[in-house]
């Protein structure tokens, strides 16, 4: 750090201007628990957000800005500490929100998808922050393109959704001459993660620890660690939302979730793809559960491992009940990961995780489409910050469909092959909906 840097910091800390937190049981696991490093642009979170109807500048900058000072997250930022690193949350900041107008070529959906890209690979200072980057591309007077990116550090899947809210809401407001801010939120972020260090006592902690080390003892890896890791290759695809609507169908038949559905779908799929009917995936928990943490942008989600145990020859029903059945077993007895690794004595490797290799996700955030007689709004995701396995599907239920991200290694799989495995998930899926009762090995010929 640089010494006007640090004399910087100096007077921010003993002016009050910034205070000092520990990490949240989240960030821990980014710096303590995870395959890649936290400055790696693979840990950033990433949407556009599209808006139709014409848009005053100088109302959004002073929008964002009331969104600025509601969220704490978006004044934090990172300070080097003798253990581990401490949360530094500003009292004030000033908003970043470029704009740009595109030409007609870069307005072009591909041309723009790669001017994202761009934006959303541009590192971050953690220790100076801010932590995101938001530039709005002017495609026409009344059609832009909001491109947000956010540290994972301070940032989950859920933060978007309250983002897009706290925008538009501060944006009518402006639009209104209403001179209020927002009001605050009923728990900041920093005080989330106290409660959660008070809650998480030793003697719980270790009972849980011991659930853990019987239900993944002895679990197989499904890959061998690269040689040397690389980026993840990345592709958005979709399921028929009518896909959907049968997987909910079916999940309420067989008393299970439409969570468990795709995931005992998944699993079967991944089956097939590498021949393995024992493994272990992680999925996410959002740690949503009280109002108060609702509108609190910031990273409170974690991570659960789950068990897979297939039969090849028992029904998808039977799969699925088994699948329902472990996935609570894992979310009642879900642990802090960070403190979890840590009791398995398992440490992560470059560019590899430390207990699973797949991630599988269903968000359950809030994906707000706002509609105003003269302004409108969609939030699609482009990164959720996952590049931490070998392989990831991150699903997001929406009116029109299923909306998947896939992330793989690209040693272990060929664009071609992503598109397969995507193919297999889809028609499995589907002859499981139509035939529930059959084995997994009669609803797609390759299972045999």
């Amino acid at each position: 750090m640089s010494v006007d840097k640090r004399a910087r910091l100096k007077q921010w800390l003993e002016s009050g201007e910034a205070k000092l937190h520990p990490l949240t049981f989240p960030q821990r696991e980014l710096w303590e628990a995870s395959a890649i490093t936290v400055a790696n642009p693979a840990n950033h979170i990433c949407c556009l957000i599209y808006i139709r109807g014409l848009l005053a500048q100088k109302n959004c900058e002073a929008a964002f800005q009331r969104v600025v000072e509601r969220q704490e997250v978006l004044r934090l930022s990172f300070l080097p500490g003798k253990e581990r690193p401490l949360q530094m949350v500003r009292a004030t900041g000033e908003s970043r929100l470029e704009f740009r107008d595109l030409t007609p070529v870069q307005a072009e959906t591909d041309a723009l998808e790669a001017l994202a890209q761009e934006i959303f690979r541009e590192s971050f200072d953690l220790v100076q922050g801010p932590l995101y980057r938001a530039v709005m591309l002017r495609r026409a007077a009344d059609d832009h393109v909001v491109v947000f990116v956010i540290h994972h550090a301070i940032a989950d899947g859920w933060t978007l959704g309250v983002f897009v809210q706290d925008l538009f809401g501060a944006y009518l407001q402006e639009m209104m001459g209403a001179p209020e801010p927002l009001p605050p939120v009923p728990l900041s972020y920093t005080a989330w993660g106290a409660a959660e260090r008070a809650l998480w006592q030793p003697a719980e902690l270790a009972a849980r620890a011991a659930f853990w080390k019987k239900e993944l003892a002895d679990a197989p890896r499904l890959w061998a660690p690269a040689s040397a890791p690389a980026p993840l290759r990345r592709w958005f695809a979709q399921l028929p939302a009518e896909l959907g609507a049968s997987a909910r169908a079916v999940a309420k038949l067989h008393g299970a979730t439409l969570f468990s559905t795709l995931l005992a779908g998944f699993q079967a799929a991944l089956a097939q793809r590498t021949g393995a009917d024992d493994f272990v995936l992680l999925v996410p928990t959002a740690e949503r559960a009280k109002p108060a943490v609702r509108e609190t942008m910031g990273y409170t989600s974690g991570n659960v491992p789950v068990r897979c145990r297939l039969a090849r020859d028992r029904p998808f029903a039977e799969n699925l009940r088994a699948t329902h059945e472990a996935t609570v077993a894992a979310f009642a007895n879900a642990m802090p990961f960070a403190e979890l690794a840590a009791a398995l004595g398992e440490k992560p490797a470059p560019g590899r995780h430390p207990i699973a290799d797949v991630r599988f996700a269903l968000q359950n955030h809030p994906v707000p489409d706002i509609a105003l007689p003269t302004l409108s709004a969609k939030l699609r995701m482009r990164s959720a910050g996952t590049a931490r396995f070998d392989l990831a599907c991150e699903i997001t239920e929406t009116p029109e469909a299923l909306q998947i991200i896939w992330l793989a290694r690209p040693d272990l799989f060929s664009q071609a092959e992503i598109e397969d495995l995507h193919r297999l998930l889809q028609a499995l899926l589907t002859a499981a909906c139509r035939s529930p009762e059959s084995p997994l090995a009669a609803l797609a010929p390759s299972l045999k």
